[in-house]
């Protein structure tokens, strides 16, 4: 099996471009600010890894998977992000008492379970499966994963930067606003297909 530069340069361009705007980016930039961003990009990492296991090794398969539940699961999961970033807290870290999710595997399975729920049946999840039919599976499933994981990379980066010049209670609230957002995103994704 031979690796094809330009088949991994493809995957790479497309999936990053279908990537950046995608609500993923955005759940990492918020993670980001609120939990250890290494550990959040091991854990969206991995889950990035197994769809494009998943992705290349099932391909069409995706499409037949219930697209609602995906959704509306994926909305609960923003909703409850939101609710956890908009509740408050003082600049240290602290609500009411409780640390937020500092340890490696409190945030590295948040982070998981976020994404892989979120990008289950995802445009760039089909689009892997659909490329890796015509570019080959390693190839595809190099270029894709580098895409994903560096999406994700930046997002976290973007996180810290605007952590060091703006306040982290505004922070807080502009991820808890932005999770919303993708919560009801899902939901209107859920319901009008």
């Amino acid at each position: 099996m031979s690796l094809d530069p330009l088949a991994i340069l493809t995957a790479f361009g497309l999936i990053f471009l279908a990537e950046l705007p995608d609500k993923t980016m955005f759940a990492s930039l918020a993670m980001g600010t609120r939990m250890r961003p290494l550990y959040v990009w091991l854990g969206a990492s991995t889950a990035f890894l197994v769809h494009v296991a998943i992705a290349v090794g099932v391909g069409g398969l995706i499409g037949l998977l219930p697209n609602t539940a995906v959704k509306l699961v994926s909305a609960s999961l923003f909703a409850f992000g939101a609710f956890m970033l908009l509740r408050g807290g003082d600049e240290d870290g602290e609500e009411g008492g409780v640390r937020a999710l500092t340890g490696f595997w409190p945030v590295f399975s948040t982070a998981f379970t976020a994404v892989f729920i979120s990008e289950w049946g995802d445009l760039t999840q089909i689009t892997t499966a659909n490329l890796s039919a015509s570019n080959g599976l390693l190839p595809t499933a190099i270029g894709s994963a580098a895409a994903l994981m560096s999406v994700s990379a930046l997002a976290l980066l973007a996180g810290r930067l605007i952590v060091r010049r703006v306040p982290l209670k505004t922070v807080q609230r502009l991820g808890g606003l932005c999770m919303a957002g993708l919560a009801v995103w899902s939901l209107i994704e859920a319901f009008t297909g």
